[in-house]
Parts: C-alpha cells; structure tokens; sequence
C-alpha cells in the first residue's frame, strides 16, 4: 500500500470537506496546517514527511494543509510543492474566518501555525499540537497515536 504520493497540484477544500475526510479515514492521520510564507512550518516539513514514511506500513497518512492567502492559490502553492518534492495528500483551504475553521478542527485552536492534528479513528485517539514539532517529536505523536492500535492486535 503506497501512503505518500507525489503530488501533481494542491486541491481547494473547504473546512466541511475536510472534517469529513478527517471523520471518515480508516487509517491513522498526521494533519499539518501550514503555509509557503512561515518559517517554522517549512522547517519542520521535512520531519513530518520522512515520518509520515518511516510509519507507512501502519497505514499512516500525510495530509498537508496549506493556509497560504488567496492571491497565493494556485499558482504559488503549487510551485512550492513542486519545487521542494512535497509528499502527502495536499489541500489549500478555501477559508477566510479563522473563527469558524480553528474551532471545527481544534476548540483549542487560536490560528497560530504550524498546527497538527493526530487522529486514530479506529481507537478514538486525537491530538492537537499548536507548535512545530521536532521530527522526533513528530515520531513520538505517531508512535503515541498507533499505540492502542498496536495493544488491541
């Protein structure tokens, strides 16, 4: 089973859209909020990538989701993955109220990015952290998340 893929283009999703694939996904999901013009998110990037990898035989998925502003979509976001070989299921969200979109993926959430979300589905697991994350911190979510799958087998 091949989890990561390299994307053609970074597909426009609204918030709803993605709180259903989130809600439907039978595997185990690394969702990162990110955007071309923060540092911190295109640092820590490369971690969640090589990650998402490593964990590929437990059917962990990469889903990457750009909020870049409007004039940047397509054509930036798209050049950025490009350029830089950007694996995973890739989004740009089609949203402009953070109000409304923050709390629907986190009621923590303040905005801040990068973001990641960890969802297990199959065992109720989900974790949401408002900061980059080191690859090893990545590692440790993922380990953390696949755990009570791992007991249950």
């Amino acid at each position: 089973m091949v989890c990561l893929v390299q994307a053609q283009s970074v597909r426009k999703v609204k918030i709803t859209e993605l709180e259903t694939v989130i809600k439907q996904s039978q595997r185990p999901l690394v969702i990162n909020f990110w955007a071309t013009y923060c540092k911190p998110c295109l640092e820590e990037m490369p971690g969640l990538v090589k990650a998402a990898e490593q964990y590929s035989k437990d059917s962990v998925q990469l889903i990457l989701v750009s909020l870049d502003l409007e004039e940047d979509y397509p054509d930036k976001v798209n050049s950025f993955v490009k350029r830089f070989k950007v694996k995973g299921m890739l989004y740009w969200l089609d949203e402009y109220d953070a109000d409304y979109f923050c709390p629907r993926v986190d009621s923590s959430w303040s905005g801040a990015i990068p973001a990641s979300l960890f969802v297990n589905n199959k065992t109720g697991y989900r974790s949401f952290q408002e900061r980059a994350l080191t690859a090893s911190q990545v590692q440790l979510q993922i380990a953390t998340m696949l755990a009570p799958a791992r007991s249950q087998q």
